[in-house]
């Protein structure tokens, strides 16, 4: 792994450390790439904003201004990527293309962490569920955010904690799987999922991404500078490519 696209900094406040510390780490442990990633911020209606989840829209311009100059000063040791980790909510998506495109943002991740628009009432995707129907929201929604061709890749493709039937699963996975190869867009080995044992990476979605033939990425969803890169998780999810046969992209951009 010479390249990792989804970094976070302390903007969304649930990360800690400076945007400097990370990049030494990644220089440390030999990373060619470094992508900043941190979570977008969202155009929500009214007075609701999620807190401890995501940057604020006023946090947006110094976001900018610190990767861009971290990226000139740095520009013999590594390159330094501006990118934003978006959720895709159909009420607000067109907004925040607007409130972004001034900023020279240079690739957008899919990471879906909410239904619907997101909003207080809306399911959050780490809950266990066996909803059917929140289960094909989820798969309809995402499918929808990759047909707009905004997306570099898809991180945490199996973050959805579905407890309920395995057939069902399968059947909605794998009608994302196909979309997602059909389009071109890699879907993401979560490497903060892998090294914390959370319930991602899903073994029973990747079996499923093995055999429609997507390709993946090693995303190491960093918000602590020492998990740039841990190279025991590393190894973990290159031997679980590699046991299901998954093609791993070393670098997109």
């Amino acid at each position: 792994m010479h390249a990792n696209y989804h970094t976070h900094t302390v903007r969304c406040r649930h990360a800690s450390g400076t945007e400097r510390e990370y990049i030494e780490t990644a220089i440390a442990n030999g990373l060619t790439v470094l992508g900043f990633s941190d979570h977008t911020p969202q155009p929500y209606k009214g007075d609701y904003y999620p807190a401890h989840q995501k940057m604020y829209p006023y946090e947006l311009e110094d976001y900018v201004t610190t990767i861009l100059d971290l990226k000139k000063e740095y520009a013999s040791e590594i390159r330094i990527l501006l990118g934003l980790e978006v959720e895709y909510y159909p009420g607000l998506f067109d907004e925040l293309m607007r409130m972004i495109e001034p900023y020279p943002v240079e690739y957008l991740l899919l990471g879906q962490h909410a239904l619907y628009d997101g909003g207080p009432d809306d399911p959050f995707v780490f809950i266990p569920t066996d909803s059917e129907v929140y289960l094909k929201q989820y798969v309809s929604q995402c499918l929808e955010a990759l047909d707009t061709g905004r997306f570099l890749y898809f991180a945490h493709p199996d973050v959805f904690h579905f407890t309920g039937s395995k057939s069902l699963y399968k059947e909605e996975m794998r009608r994302l799987c196909l979309r997602a190869k059909a389009l071109g867009v890699p879907l993401e080995i979560n490497l903060l999922g892998l090294g914390d044992h959370r319930h991602y990476p899903n073994p029973l979605f990747w079996e499923i991404a093995a055999e429609t033939g997507n390709d993946a990425v090693l995303g190491s969803d960093a918000h602590f500078p020492q998990h740039v890169y841990r190279r025991d998780t590393v190894f973990l999810a290159v031997k679980m490519a590699q046991d299901l046969g998954l093609k791993i992209i070393p670098e997109l951009l």
